[in-house]
Order: structure tokens, then sequence, then C-alpha cells
């Protein structure tokens, strides 16, 4: 498998450290408000990432962390009047709520940085000690930046470019404008823990290393997160890990792209900050999950209705594709028809194509194309009124049925069984539209008894009145169905 390491800027052939064994590290939430769609699109990366590699065979030792103390965290307790442990449970528990919808897996260690805080200290006191920090009279620590020949390999930064400009906020007493924060001095009103250097809490950055080396030993193979965490997060994690432990940190750096809204950055600055449970209240998260799935991992996401809707006409067309085979494969009469040569080789052409797609940097958008090329071929057979009654295309397209639920077990959709999930995205799609289904089977009633009285105008009125309303009518052997357009 390739994997794209953000340390080299190339994609690489990945074997674990152990083989069959792979430990990978993703950063996880500030446990301070509701998880929006960057959190979903790096939750589903790193889910199929570890759904992936234990599909080929490897034990994954998965550690997703929560940050559950913090300035943001603290701010938002002091504002409602409650405490950082409250603001942090209840913010976890949302995380935990919006992630089973959308099917991401726990990970085998969730760990909160409160529980490490005594790890933290024993990392902070070590740097200290090789001369890679230095405590201030105030109780604070800092890490010495020029004192890690390798910072900044990471993002690529040069360190005196970094330094212009860089300046030293009033009341700390760093050396060093580049310095960053290992341990923070004890302020009023904040929650403190006892250290050699006196009350006070950990830094953000620290967290993280502390706690991957706890769980999985460094070096270990993956650390992952979104682009926006490469620097300083990342930058200042490896930093700190390597000058302490004189080890490589991580084997490879994984970091899915930006999430973008409209075109725009996404900003709660800018008013276009979208979490998850409002996505929920206007399409399916199998919807959800799905678009997310439709762009390469590494590559920006734009998001937006219209990009979400296409999402959800394509993920439709594959279900409506599994549910036309399902009833099609129920037939009890098959001629002998041949099936043509080159669509057996067609399909199997696309099956070897998903793997090497998933295998190329987990590209799970161009293996999603090949899914669509399959979609077509079933449509193809399916439509061929000699084709659709020969045996061989019935085991054809039973393949391909299989091949695509087949996946679910990495990309975890596809296995909702086809008629439920059509009728749930019928809901949905009704729900958005603001239609009733009881006044729409009303007026399919009342086209229909204008049909038997062959009141034909009457009938294309109703009809046109359903379309307005965003509702398709389909006159059936079976009757007449509605869906929503």
């Amino acid at each position: 498998m390739q994997l794209f390491n953000s340390m080299t800027k190339k994609k690489e052939a990945f074997t674990p450290l152990v083989p069959g064994r792979v430990g990978l590290y993703a950063c996880g939430i500030t446990a301070y408000d509701y998880c929006h769609i960057g959190h979903a699109r790096s939750s589903v990366v790193f889910d199929t990432l570890v759904r992936y590699l234990r599909k080929i065979g490897n034990t994954v030792t998965f550690v997703r962390n929560f940050t559950d103390i913090d300035d943001k965290i603290i701010k938002r307790a002091a504002r409602e009047n409650t405490t950082e442990r409250d603001i942090a449970d209840t913010y976890i528990q949302a995380f935990y709520d919006d992630m089973d919808a959308l099917r991401i897996q726990r990970a085998d260690h969730e760990p909160k940085a409160t529980e490490f805080v005594q790890e933290m200290i024993d990392l902070a006191a070590t740097l200290i000690e090789r001369g890679h920090a230095y405590a201030t009279p105030s109780g604070d620590v800092y890490f010495r930046v020029r004192s890690f020949d390798g910072y900044g390999k990471l993002s690529g930064r040069n360190i005196e470019e970094m330094r212009s400009g860089a300046r030293i906020a009033p009341g700390e007493e760093k050396e060093d404008p580049l310095d960053f924060a290992l341990w923070k001095g004890a302020k009023p009103g904040e929650p403190t823990w006892e250290s050699p250097w006196g009350p006070g809490r950990p830094g953000w950055h620290l967290e993280c290393s502390a706690m991957s080396e706890k769980l999985l030993g460094i070096p270990f193979d993956i650390h992952g997160g979104g682009q926006d965490l490469l620097f300083p997060h990342h930058e200042n994690e490896l930093a700190q890990s390597e000058a302490a432990t004189g080890k490589e940190f991580a084997r490879f750096w994984v970091h899915n792209g930006f999430v973008q809204i409209n075109s725009e950055k996404m900003s709660k600055s800018l008013g276009n900050f979208i979490t998850i449970r409002d996505i929920f209240k206007l399409y399916l998260p199998e919807v959800l999950r799905f678009f997310l799935l439709t762009t390469h991992y590494r590559s920006p996401l734009d998001y937006s209705d219209a990009a979400l809707s296409e999402a959800e006409k394509g993920i439709k067309r594959i279900y409506q594709t599994l549910a036309a085979i399902d009833e099609a494969s129920k037939r009890t009469k098959w001629s002998g028809t041949p099936l043509p040569d080159d669509m057996r080789q067609e399909y199997e052409t696309h099956k070897a194509a998903i793997t090497e797609s998933l295998e190329d940097d987990l590209n799970t958008a161009a293996a999603l194309g090949h899914i669509f090329s399959l979609v077509r071929l079933a449509g193809r057979i399916l439509d061929d009124k000699a084709l659709k009654k020969s045996g061989q295309a019935k085991d054809l397209t039973l393949e391909i049925r299989d091949t695509i639920r087949g996946l679910a077990d990495v990309f975890a959709v596809f296995d909702t069984p086809p008629a439920e999930f059509l009728e749930n995205l019928k809901s949905s799609r009704a729900k958005r539209h603001n239609i009733d289904p009881a006044a729409v089977e009303a007026l399919i009633q009342k086209r229909q008894d204008a049909r038997k009285a062959k009141d034909f105008a009457a009938s294309d009125a109703i009809r046109d009145e359903l379309a307005a309303m965003h509702v398709e009518v389909k006159d059936t052997p079976e009757g007449t169905v509605w869906d929503v357009m």
C-alpha cells in the first residue's frame, strides 16, 4: 500500500514497523462545542484508513484523544457558570452521538488529557533536564525551539523566516518568541495540578506526545490529523518528543485536506460554520459519509447544499441498482443466453481497479468511480431484455451487487437493505422540501380517480401540481408510486 507521507512530501510504500501490526494516532477534538463538517471529514478519513488496514490483514491499535482541558473549555465553562468537566463531558458525548450516526468506529484507546497529566509533567521535566525546555519565575515551562535542530522539517518552514515578525506578548517570560508553552502556571479561576514548577496545567501540544508514547510507544507507524494541525501542533509534537527521547517520533504523517464552505474557508468569524447535527437535519448520515468519500482525502473538500445533493443522487443511484439486482434475481426462469465476454472482462477490470485505488494512497474517490462503472454495467444488463433473463447475467449482476456491498466494511456505506435506504431517503427528502406524505397520497388517489374517469386533463393537472411540490409520480404494473425529486 502506498501512503503520502507529509514528512517526505511524497507517496511511499507503507509497511508497519512490526509486520502485521499498525500503531496509529489521530488527534481528536477539543471538547468545547458541537462537531462541525471538518471534524466529520477527519474522522471519516481515519476511520476508513483503519478499516482498510484491518481488511488487508493488519492488527491496528488506533488511538484518538480528547482534549478536555484548554483555554476554550475554560472560557465556555465560565460563560455558562459551570465546570470544565461538565463542558468536556457534554461535548464528548455529543461527539459520540454524531460519530455513531456516521458509523465511526470507536478507537482502541480514547484518552483524555486530564488522565495523563503526570506523563506530561514527566515529559516536560525530561526536556528541562536535557536543555530543551526551561521554567520561568511565574511557573510556566517553555520548549526551547532553537535547541532542536530539526524544527520545521515536517511543515517545511524555515526557522529564521518564522522568527521574522514573531513577538513576545506582554507578561510572557519567553527567551525567544518562537518558544511554545509546555506548562502554564496557575491563573485565578482555572483548574490546576501540582507540578515541580508550582500549580498549573499542561499546554495543548504536550498531551499528544505524552499519550502516544504511553499507549503506542515510539516510533509508531502513523500520526494523523487535519492539515490545519500540521503547523504548529504536529511540528511541536514532533520536536518535543524527539528532543526528549532522541528517537524518531512517527514514521508516517498523514493529513486530510481543508474543508471549504461554498468555496470559502470555513470559519466561525465568517458565519459559515456548519455542525454535523445541522447537516443531519437535512440529509441522512449515510449520505454525508458517502459525500466525504467522494473526494480524495488530501484534496480540499468544498461543502455546499448542491454538492451534498449531488452526492445524494449518486448514492441513491447505487442503491436503486442494488434494489433492481435483488428484484431481478428473484426470477425463476433463466435462459441460456450467453453473456458477452467483454462484460465479464469489464467487471473484472473495475473490481481490480477498486482495490488498486485504495492501495494508492486510500483513493476512495477513484474507487467510487469504478463502483459507478459497475453500476452502469449492471444497468446495461438489466435494460437488455435478452440478457435480463440470462442465467449468466444473473450471476454477474449478483457478483456486482456483492462487490459493492462487500466494500461496506471499508466505506461503511452500501450495507443498508436497499428498500429501507430508499424509503429513508424518500422521508428525508420529503422533510427537506416540507412535503406532507398524506397530502401526496391524497392527490395521487385523486389522480387515479381522474384516470379511471378518463379525465386526463385533470390527471395531468394533478401530476403537474405534484411536480411543483418536488414529487415525481411513476405508474408501474404494481400501481402508482411516488418519490421526491
